[in-house]
Parts: structure tokens; sequence; C-alpha cells
């Protein structure tokens, strides 16, 4: 029995080392096609901004004033859109339209609810008040930098472009003191497990064919060829659904080389948790064929694992200082190389830790089917959500 245990666990670490190397190669890749690119920076369509919110996060008006203060070309706006005019963000809106009056910044009341994402309501009826061609979508929580649109929509001119795309860090909410373990984990998790999954699938699909809710620039040309959003009103990875749709309208979803920055609120483990079971079921159900195989990529605890099973052999060893070499080279070209987030630096000792719970989640999310989502439980089938409570099939359980 030790010796089968012994044998998986060595196949599986081999495959999560040749994983690894890919993830070193798809980071080369990637960095070495936007050095090569010369974009047509005299290429500014004019461009509206929609921006859903909800309540007020800690690093959310200072994401707001970054979209303000673009160095761009063409004309642009920006929509926000709420839910009810009572809602706490309003008055950071026009605190926002107050200090940047050249700023063409609209707030739009989306009194219907269209299905169980409020947030893709709110942005079917925001686009119907969109005056231009081009629309880009982020969250309210993005920081970007002066340059971020001009780099953004110089993308659609080349080929086919229908979507354009872009990688993020993670950065603690301003104000909030030290980052706690969890969201420390989170950030690293961004930086040195996500993307460079990202990039992987990027160089072995000859391109990415999915969103990142960072930035979701599009042409309404292709969202409509592609459908438009109505049809994603009760999804939960409703970024991914949109990229992938566009590429099967049969245009190109680009990853640009421009990093934004999001939010890492200060995590209880609880909240840590429940964000990184968010994420495991839905890509879950986004990328099924993919998702299975992602437990192979976690090569550092199956390393560790192999260590074990072998009653801590001499060779096992030798396997797990070269896994670890890896482990640490795609952490620092993909964190620090490709995003430039020099916390990566501060966090790499928690990358053991972050990769075990990485695997633990992975293996959790095929236990259930609940999702927690701004403080509510959803029931998730195939991409879309229901409230749980209004499943009489499924009675309500805490989520995992």
């Amino acid at each position: 029995m030790g010796t089968a245990i012994e044998a998986i666990t060595t196949l599986l670490t081999l495959a999560g080392l040749s994983y690894l190397l890919l993830a070193l190669w798809g980071a080369r890749d990637f960095a070495h096609y936007w050095r090569g690119r010369r974009l047509d920076g005299g290429f500014a369509p004019d461009v509206s901004i929609l921006k859903p919110v909800k309540g007020v996060d800690p690093r959310m008006y200072a994401g707001l004033v970054s979209h303000c203060r673009q160095q761009y070309a063409g004309r642009f706006e920006i929509i926000f859109g709420v839910s009810s005019l009572d809602d706490q963000a309003v008055g950071e809106i026009e605190r926002l339209q107050a200090e940047f009056p050249a700023c063409a910044i609209r707030l739009v009341e989306c009194r219907e609810r269209l299905g169980t994402s409020g947030k893709v309501s709110n942005l079917v009826q925001m686009m119907r008040e969109a005056r231009y061609e081009h629309v880009l979508i982020n969250d309210s929580d993005i920081r970007v930098s002066p340059q971020y649109l001009t780099r953004v929509m110089a993308c659609f001119a080349e080929g086919r472009v229908g979507m354009v795309t872009a990688p993020y860090i993670g950065r603690r909410a301003e104000g909030g003191g030290a980052m706690t373990v969890w969201a420390r984990l989170e950030a690293l998790g961004i930086s040195t497990d996500f993307l460079p999954g990202v990039l992987v699938a990027r160089w072995l699909e000859g391109g990415i064919h999915f969103g990142l809710g960072s930035t979701l620039a599009m042409s309404k040309a292709a969202l409509r060829k592609a459908g438009g959003l109505e049809p994603l009103v009760e999804y939960l990875a409703d970024d991914y659904e949109m990229g992938e749709r566009i590429s099967k309208a049969g245009y190109r979803v680009e990853l640009c080389g421009e990093v934004v920055e999001t939010t890492v609120p200060a995590y209880t483990f609880s909240g840590f948790r429940d964000h990184q079971m968010r994420w495991a079921r839905s890509t879950r159900d986004s990328r099924k064929l993919g998702y299975i195989g992602l437990g192979v990529t976690y090569a550092l605890p199956w390393a560790i694992m192999t260590c074990v099973a072998s009653g801590f052999a001499l060779w096992s060893f030798s396997l797990l200082s070269v896994v670890a070499l890896a482990r640490v080279a795609v952490a620092l070209s993909v964190g620090v190389g490709v995003l430039r987030d020099g916390q990566v630096l501060r966090d790499l000792w928690l990358l053991p830790l972050r990769d075990f719970f990485g695997l633990g989640f992975w293996a959790w999310s095929f236990a259930g089917d609940t999702v927690v989502w701004r403080g509510e439980l959803f029931r998730l089938r195939d991409g879309r959500i229901s409230h749980a409570a209004d499943d009489p099939a499924h009675p309500t359980q805490t989520a995992p």
C-alpha cells in the first residue's frame, strides 16, 4: 500500500513539475510578445467605462480617481450604476463629480432586477446609456495607471480583436494596517498561482478565450454578435462567459500587458475561505476539463507528500529541491517579472502554505455547489447561480 501511494504522489509531483516548466515558458512567451509589440498610440477610439457599484470599499475612491486622471487622446465617459440612489456609493460619486468637473461622469439608477446577478442586471441597464461604440467594464475597486486607457484601447487597432482584458495584482486597503496572513495568501495566490495558470492556458490554446473581471474592454458589435449581456444575468463568472462567448463569435480576446490593481480586504479565515471557494467552484463550472487537471499543478505539496510516502528517502528530497526551485522560479518570473509585484518577494516563504491551501480548496470544491457572494448564500449549477433558500430540492446549508 505504501509503495502504491509513493508511486502515485511521485507521478503527481512529476506532472506538477511539468506544469511549472510550462508556466515558465508561458511567462517568457507573454513577456516576449509584449516587448516586441509596437502598439498604435494614435488609435484611441471613444470609450464608455461602465462601473457597477454597491456600497463603499476602502480603496474604491482612489480607484475611481485613477480613472478620471487618464491621459487619453480619445473621448471617454464614466457611467456608474447603482440599484438604488440610497446606496452609500452615491455620495462618493457626487464627490468625484465635484472634484473632476471636466470629466464626463454619469450616475444611472438601475431599478430593474433582471436576474440573480445584480451586477450583470445593472450592466444591462447601464449599457443602454453608453454613448460610444467601445465599452470597458471593471470593478469599483480597480486602480489603474494614467496610461491605462491608451494601452488597453490600442489593442483594438490590430486584427479582429473583440475583447481586451488585463492581468492584476492584489493590494491591501489603504489605511487598513498590516495585511492579515489570509490577505497575504490571497494576494500571493493571484500573482503566483492564478496568473501563471492564465499564461499556460494562453500559450497552450494559442491565446486566451475568456475574460478577467479586472478589465473587460469590448466593442458593442462583438458583444452583440456574442448575444449581449442579457443571457448572463444568472451567471456567477460573467467575466469568463463574456470572453468565451466573444471568442466563440469569431473574435480575438487579447490579454493586455497593462497590469491593474484590485483590493484585497483584511480577510479573516472565513472570508478567505469563502472567496477561494467561490473562485474554485465558479472555475470548476466554467472550465470543467481544465479544472479537473488543476489538482496536479500543485507540485510542491505533492513533492512534500512524496517525501513522507517514501520514508524520507534521499531521492525524494532531491525531487523536492528541484520542484521548490521551479516553484520559486515561477513565482519570481510571473509575480515579479511580469506583474512587478514586490509583495511576492516579501511573502515568498508563504508559498508552501499557499499551495497546500490551493490543493485543499481544489479538492473541497467537488464536495458541494454552494458559494457565498457579498454575504449571501447561492447555489451554483453549470455556472448559473440561484439563491440557496429558493431551492426546495436542496435545503439551505452552511457554505464551506
